[in-house]
């Protein structure tokens, strides 16, 4: 006699008879991520209005919180999600994702309250676990192709240690920042390099559109290639010209990159459409980082980098949480007036912080307006996708 047969990844998940909010990573971290996403930029603005401490230092709270809080969210939810796609493996669920979920809330907490080694070591103590978990599914699930991912997360909490290490050691300027930054261009443009053209094609073949946008080929890896070497200048030495050059030549790539692409042709549907203009937001990035560089009296590296966070990042960023969460919720992958109003929230404040500096209007006004644009998209997505990230796929 034979005994049953062992349960696969598959079984095992249809098994699961926990909280369907604890069902896949994207439930909890989307929605906490959005919600933190609302409520630490109010943070800010109080602290850089009014001179509230925050975290020790208001302005690198603010730059930490965006980058290693709420981008961490994000990018643990779509791993938490992908990953078991990729290799077939069982997700992380019920108690151990409430697990990771209390580790990251502790980290946001700690770097509220405190500045010092333990609030640092509770904080790092997210990345690490998640880059362990990244690792352990991908050779166990001997995911080859995925192990660049695994490289740039664990990159990703590095850049989270060097950044509370900068307080206790002689390390170069914001160091930590910059290799964050850099491994969250990568993730954009080599993640974003395969959803973009293949949900693009999938849409224009119901709609028979032609031509299709250009499959990933030589040209693409060039332009990755050179974005990585480019980054890795801009880690080393953010000053110097030949780098801001760089940006520029680099911009230039990922501009035709993004016109093979036909974004053009999507308008019709906005949650394809999204991700083109947020791969937008990311050429303008590279452009305005190179002449942040070049010509610091015409663009200033403040400016610059929030044309990288609070655009490309935050545009794409929502763009694949409301895609993901549509789709793994098991509802029509349509957007409605609801998630366009999300879009058009999140391209405003980051336009209008962008293009601020250029007006007569005053810059703590400017900066309020912005903010308070940017998180109603945010907050606009946890009320609106909330619900179905609590309850129970649709089948």
């Amino acid at each position: 006699m034979t005994g049953p047969a062992p349960m696969t990844a598959g079984d095992r998940r249809r098994a699961y008879a926990g909280p369907a909010f604890l069902s896949h990573g994207f439930r909890p971290f989307f929605f906490l991520g959005a919600c933190w996403a609302a409520i630490a930029i109010p943070l800010w603005l109080a602290a850089f209005t009014h001179g509230y401490g925050i975290g020790g230092d208001a302005m690198r709270w603010h730059a930490h919180e965006m980058l290693f809080g709420y981008l961490a969210a994000i990018v643990a939810g779509f791993l938490m999600t992908a990953i078991p796609n990729w290799t077939g493996r069982l997700p992380v669920m019920g108690l151990p994702l409430f697990l990771f979920v209390l580790v990251w809330l502790a980290g946001r907490i700690a770097m509220v309250v405190g500045n010092g080694v333990p609030a640092s070591a509770i904080d790092s103590a997210f990345l690490i676990l998640l880059a362990g978990f990244a690792w352990r599914e991908v050779l166990r699930g001997k995911n080859w192709r995925n192990l660049p991912v695994c490289i740039f997360v664990s990159l990703f909490a590095l850049g989270n240690v060097l950044f509370h290490l900068e307080s206790h050691a002689a390390l170069p300027a914001n160091i930590g920042q910059r290799l964050g930054l850099s491994v969250a261009v990568m993730l954009m443009t080599l993640i974003g390099g395969r959803i973009i053209p293949s949900f693009t094609i999938n849409w224009m073949k119901k709609q028979g559109t032609r031509p299709l946008p250009a499959p990933f080929g030589p040209f693409d890896k060039i332009a990755l290639a050179l974005t990585g070497l480019t980054l890795i200048g801009w880690i080393a030495a953010p000053d110097q010209v030949l780098v801001g050059y760089a940006f520029i030549v680099v911009g230039a790539l990922h501009l035709a990159r993004l016109a093979r692409w036909r974004g053009w042709r999507t308008l019709g549907e906005p949650l394809v459409a999204i991700l083109h203009l947020a791969y937008a937001w990311l050429v303008a990035a590279f452009f305005t980082l190179g002449v942040a560089i070049v010509r610091p009296d015409l663009i200033t590296p403040s400016l610059a980098l929030h044309v990288l966070t609070a655009g490309a990042i935050g545009q794409l960023t929502m763009a694949v949480m409301t895609r993901a969460s549509l789709g793994h919720c098991g509802r029509p992958l349509e957007a409605g007036a609801g998630t366009t109003t999300i879009y058009a929230l999140i391209f405003l404040g980051a336009a209008v912080r962008v293009a601020g500096p250029f007006t007569a209007v005053d810059y703590a006004l400017l900066m309020s307006a912005s903010g308070l644009l940017w998180i109603s998209g945010f907050l606009l997505f946890a009320i609106l996708y909330g619900p179905m990230l609590f309850t129970p796929r649709r089948s």
